[in-house]
This record gives C-alpha cells, structure tokens and sequence, in this order.
C-alpha cells in the first residue's frame, strides 16, 4: 500500500480513538446539571474522568501533529478555513481542563459552581464543533485552484454541518452517560441509567437522519454497510442500557461511534477535503501528502511508539477500573474539613 494512503487510515484511527475516548468526556461533563443534584454527586461524577481525561485529550494532538506531518496541505487548508471554529475548540478544552483542576481548590459552592459552569461549556462546545467541522470537510467547502478556503464561518453552518454537530454531541452526551452509569453507584447510577434513555431515543432519531443522509450523498457499499452497522450499535446500546448492562451499553456506544467515524472517512476516500466550487481542487490523499521520505520516517516512529502508547492508556484504565461510589467521596469531604 502506498505511504499516503497508509497514513489517510492511520489519521483516521487517532480520530477514531480520540471521539471515543474524549467523546464520553465531553458527555461525562454535559451531564452534570442533569446528574449533579448536590456537590457530592457532581463530585462523584467528575471522579469518573479524573484520571484519565487528560490523558485521552492526549489524542487530538497526536492526530493534529500526524495531520501536519503527513498531510501539510489539508493541514493548511483545514486550519485557514477552520480557524475560528478550531479556536473555540481550543478556549472550551483549556477552560475545561482549568475548571477540572481549579474547582476543587475553595470550598465556596459559588467558586465550584461557577467552575461546574465551564466544565459544562468546555465539553458542549467542542462535542457540538467538532461534528460540524467533520460534517464540513465530508460534504465539501468552497476551495480555489490554490487549495485556499474561500468562504466565511457561515459557509460552515449549513444544514448537514449543522445537524453532524448535533449528532456528535448526542452522541458523546449518551455515551458519557453510560461512562457515568458504569462508573458510580447508588443515586447518581441510577438517575444516569434513566436518562442514558430518553438520550439515547433522541439520538437514535437524529443519527437516523444524519446517517441516511450521508449514505445517500456519498453512496457506496462500505458507507452503507458502516452507516448500517452504527445504527444497529446505538439501538444495541440504548437496549443493554433497558437490560441493566451497563457495560454492554458502553461498549456498544463506543462501538457506535468508532463506526461512525469510519463512515465518514470511507465517505471521504480519496479524497481528504473536497471542493465545493470544483472537483478539479478537490484536496486527495495523494497532491496533500508529505514526500514519501517523510512519510517513511513517520511510519517506523509509529510502529515503535504507538503500541507503547496503547499498552500504557490500557494500563492507566485498568488500575483505576473500579467504580466512583458516592461512600468514598463523603468520606474524603469529611477528612478534608
């Protein structure tokens, strides 16, 4: 196979991983004023991603690096014309990751409350953003003969962006729910498993219509068959969580989203980013690609380190794998007064 096309999947994988894991991140912190009746509560909900949330936002840097290094020309593209979009992404995720580490420092309910806010913003913004940017380079966005963005962050708010955003966050919204319901116990589990489906019925509804519409514009056998698929997973997903499987649940709305993402990428293939103005300046893996030097030295950097990177996130989620209970939590509240 050749390098570039290689490293199209390989982009895609980190992509694929980093919805996965920061997406139930992002529904871990959506569902706070749904979840949080109380401080303990809200504490015991953000415990779930404690340790691990930094760790999965570890992702989307490796995949914007490998993005960079590997295909310079979608690289540029993406970020001129994406710019404003991208950059709210950035703000949401560091004021996110400022309210996981500052919120607990007062013990002002105003102080937390205020942190809890952010929380809040810095996981909708990106869950919602990130659809709509994915949506956007799926359908194609005005490009010229120089491989330049030539239209406005309004161009980027049409229907199909619009509602692959909504998508994205019903999806990372149910499955951090689920996340949530795997990793607590008594109210908290109880309340997130209740709404795990209501969500889970809307987002059914909304996918349904995303998906289809997506198959229709970009048919082909693996889109079909890989829109079909992820259907099937989230109505799988929403009936574990009926059943009480909360484990079941969870992996099948991770399943849901890996399939997803796939989709699009077949659905995209060859193509890295389409051009709306012309199919002549459509970016392809192949006039967006590094020279094949680079993209040799990236490849043996990868097979040596990714699976390094793997065995360690595995290892991270393994030690801390038991549940967050609400005991544990009153207990340290009582020590640390």
């Amino acid at each position: 196979m050749d390098l570039a096309y290689l490293w199209f999947w390989i982009v895609g994988f980190l992509f694929v991983g980093y919805f996965v894991l920061d997406g139930f991140d992002f529904g871990v912190g959506m569902s706070l004023p749904f979840l949080g009746k109380d401080d303990i509560s809200r504490r015991q909900i953000i415990n779930t991603i404690g340790p691990v949330w930094d760790l999965n936002e570890t992702w989307v840097i490796v995949a914007g690096a490998c993005l960079f290094a590997a295909f310079p020309e979608w690289y540029a593209t993406l970020f001129s014309g994406f710019y404003l979009p991208l950059l709210v992404i950035l703000l949401a995720l560091i004021a996110r990751g400022v309210s996981f580490e500052y919120r607990h420092q007062r013990d002002s309910l105003r102080w937390k409350r205020n942190f809890d806010r952010m929380i809040i913003v810095g996981s909708a913004l990106p869950a919602f953003l990130w659809g709509v940017a994915v949506a956007n380079i799926v359908q194609g966005v005005p490009i010229d003969a120089d491989f330049e963005f030539t239209g406005t962050v309004l161009t980027l708010l049409n229907p199909y962006g619009l509602l692959g955003g909504l998508t994205t966050l019903l999806l990372f919204f149910v499955h951090g729910v689920y996340f949530v319901a795997l990793k607590t116990d008594g109210k908290v589990h109880a309340d997130a498993r209740r709404l795990a489906v209501k969500a889970g019925v809307l987002a059914v509804a909304v996918a349904a219509v995303f998906v289809a519409w997506t198959v229709f514009a970009h048919f082909s056998l693996p889109v079909l068959a890989l829109g079909a698929l992820a259907a099937v997973l989230l109505i799988s997903s929403v009936v574990a969580n009926l059943r009480d499987r909360e484990g079941w649940a969870f992996g099948f709305g991770a399943a849901t989203i890996m399939t997803a993402v796939l989709m699009l990428w077949f659905a995209l293939f060859p193509n890295v980013m389409p051009s709306s103005t012309d199919p002549a300046f459509n970016l392809t893996i192949e006039n967006a690609s590094s020279t094949d030097y680079t993209l040799t030295i990236m490849s043996w950097a990868a097979l040596i380190f990714l699976p390094l990177v793997l065995a360690y996130q595995g290892w991270t989620y393994w030690v801390f794998r038991k549940r967050v209970t609400r005991d544990r939590i009153e207990k340290a509240a009582q020590l640390a007064h």
